[in-house]
């Protein structure tokens, strides 16, 4: 014990020598560690606010809320704002600028130390904090948030991520600057409990802040939103605390999605990978500068198609950090600014009417049970005459087998036939609607992928194991016996939003 306080109090000391040096004279250019920061700070201010859950009449803390920039600002809306930062003359800068709010309050503290009531804020928020503190203490200090919010309360924070951002020399940088998946693993891991119930932090969107692509060409500087969530029992998603917590462990961990990528091509998760991408973007009409959203993305394998082919500017949306997380590393190996990725509940999300030419997704929507509702969001979003494309894995008109009855249980998912699409893209209100069964199409791919995996094999059990080829080969084996006994189904839906 006595060595890991030591090694707090060193992490504690180079930070407070580190702001010593950078926090001379308590300008905005010192605040964000750039010598552009004036130019900077008023488009980040804005969108960053934008993002926040509203704060009218909430109760908040923010913390290393430095001069101040955002404290007035929340100030304004908010009933109460408790501004947290722990060198001296950012804390006198802040009650210059800020002491006259009546419902401010400055303190001068480390938040390693902090102590708040329990179920106190509304919302708490962090603009370049956590990568100055160490794991153990991020960890400690994400504890305590969960704790000082109050039930659905959220938490916004946002760092720097892989490198830094700023252009100020700095002799000595202690400075963690994090892959986005640390703190979601710090963060999933975190729960209160009492005797009912367990609180949780649930992530409800991430993404990069558009301020540092557009001035910096920097996707690097990432924000998360997450709630704080109470449930009733461990078990309800097979043992997880949330769907996406069940989707990120067992589906789609990151093992398990590298191995499908082996199966499917770099950068792809979906059937018949770059092939049928080509075939099905094809049937898009795309045009330079199309917006798209490519609904349950991936590892971004369409999305990168899309950009290059068509200079496309796409977003990529998808529910499991651990998709994304890999999405922001193939992203940053190209450094093509026209595809972005946000992590987001599709069913959850709102954008702005007209916003897309295009909505793509690839067999995702098997995981969302109102259809209908999510199909009105995409007309809605779609500008007039925009397109539609999904395939997704569907079922039988027919009855369908204890078999295949007991995969959908397990994985979850809630299928329609083909057929049954249509009817719903069409009752949505789109028009020109083409649903098509390709089962024979998907039958093909399969065993096309399943002699390709039994040619590599040695390559595959390289890189994977035994144990991970055997996986494959009897889950391939096992959808083409579900497609040949007439179960399961691959289909294709295109649409148009009418004029």
């Amino acid at each position: 014990m006595a060595k890991i306080a030591d090694l707090d109090n060193e992490v504690r000391g180079n930070m407070s020598r580190y702001w010593k040096r950078h926090s001379i004279q308590g300008t905005i250019e010192e605040m964000m560690l750039d010598s552009n920061a004036s130019s900077l700070h008023v488009a980040e201010e804005r969108e960053i606010l934008a993002l926040l859950p509203s704060y009218k009449a909430k109760d908040v803390i923010e913390l290393g809320a430095g001069i101040g920039r955002f404290t007035g600002e929340i100030a304004q809306k908010a009933k109460s704002i408790i501004a947290v930062d722990f060198m001296e003359n950012f804390c006198e800068k802040n009650k210059e600028a800020n002491g006259s709010y009546g419902n401010v309050e400055v303190l001068c503290a480390d938040v390693t130390k902090l102590n708040l009531l329990y179920n106190s804020a509304d919302i708490v928020f962090s603009n370049w904090l956590l990568m100055y503190l160490s794991n153990d203490e991020v960890a400690d200090l994400a504890k305590k948030m969960l704790l000082w919010l109050r039930k659905d309360g959220y938490l916004f924070f946002r760092e720097s991520c892989f490198h830094p951002s700023g252009n100020t020399q700095r002799l000595q940088n202690p400075s963690k600057y994090r892959d986005p998946a640390c703190y979601q693993k710090i963060f999933q891991s975190v729960y209160s409990t009492d005797r009912e119930s367990i609180s949780i932090f649930a992530l409800k969107r991430m993404s990069s802040v558009q301020t540092y692509i557009k001035h910096k060409d920097n996707p690097n500087q990432v924000w998360w939103l997450l709630q704080k969530q109470q449930i009733n029992k461990m078990d309800d998603y097979h043992g997880y605390k949330t769907f996406q917590e069940f989707l990120d462990n067992e589906q789609y961990s990151r093992n398990s999605i590298l191995r499908y990528e082996k199966i499917f091509g770099k950068d792809f998760i979906s059937t018949g990978g770059l092939e049928t991408t080509k075939e099905f973007v094809g049937m898009l009409d795309m045009k330079e500068g199309d917006e798209v959203l490519d609904v349950g993305s991936g590892i971004g394998g369409s999305a990168f198609y899309m950009a290059e082919k068509f200079k496309a500017n796409v977003l990529g949306i998808d529910l499991s950090s651990n998709m994304i997380n890999i999405a922001y590393e193939r992203a940053n190996e190209r450094e093509d600014r026209r595809v972005q990725f946000e992590l987001c509940d599709a069913t959850q999300r709102e954008f702005s009417d007209g916003a897309f030419d295009v909505v793509y997704s690839r067999d995702t929507i098997l995981h969302i049970e109102d259809k209908l509702g999510l199909f009105k969001k995409f007309l809605k979003w779609l500008k007039p005459g925009g397109r539609l494309l999904i395939t997704d894995y569907c079922c039988t008109d027919d009855k369908w087998s204890d078999i295949y009855t007991e995969y959908v249980k397990q994985r979850g998912y809630h299928l329609m036939s083909p057929k049954q699409y249509g009817k719903v893209v069409s009752e949505a209100g789109f028009i020109d609607v083409s649903a098509e069964d390709r089962t024979w199409q998907f039958i093909e791919v399969l065993n096309r992928e399943l002699t390709n995996t039994e040619a590599n094999r040695d390559t595959f059990i390289k890189d994977f194991g035994e144990a991970d080829y055997q996986y494959i080969l009897d889950g391939w084996h096992d959808k083409l016996k579900r497609c040949n006994m007439g179960d399961q189904k691959w289909g294709l839906v295109v649409a148009r939003k009418p004029l």
